[in-house]
């Protein structure tokens, strides 16, 4: 899905759980957060690459203009192989996102992930407890250099 993503030249980052590990800090999860940019022209690209990976669009009456409405999570698989990908995450607007996303290589390739300091305000914006000890862990002493892994 992501190579797709990228082929389409879509603007998304990792956020959630894998966006923890890309900061040091990796735990289980059952999905994979994809946070895309919800204007027009993006949601156009996302769409395509959702075709290509062979998400089942049109049994699910999902079209292009989906992903410019906030709020919009649409999600393909089931845990722990879940991919949900959203036009909007708690506490961090995509574009002061996408200003402070870090990139790591992944197989080879630059991926975004969202930033530490973006991170946080969006686990403590969504406020469950998984989250709030997600914030602890992320602004706990020690190494502040995000790893690829």
């Amino acid at each position: 899905m992501l190579q797709c993503l990228r082929e389409a030249s879509a603007q998304f980052l990792i956020v959630g759980a894998h966006a923890l590990a890309a900061h040091g800090l990796p735990r289980a999860t059952g999905d994979l957060d994809v946070l895309v940019r919800p204007d027009a022209a993006n949601a156009s690209r996302v769409f395509r690459a959702l075709a290509a990976f062979g998400a089942p669009l049109e049994a699910h009456g999902v079209s292009a203009s989906d992903f410019t409405t906030p709020g919009t999570i649409y999600q393909i698989g089931l845990p722990p192989r879940r991919i949900d990908i959203l036009t909007e995450i708690s506490g961090v607007s995509f574009d002061d996102a996408w200003s402070s996303r870090i990139e790591l290589p992944v197989l080879g390739e630059p991926l975004a992930f969202l930033g530490r300091e973006a991170l946080i305000a969006n686990k403590r914006a969504a406020g469950r407890p998984k989250d709030l000890a997600d914030v602890l862990a992320l602004e706990a002493p020690g190494d502040d250099e995000p790893s690829a892994r």
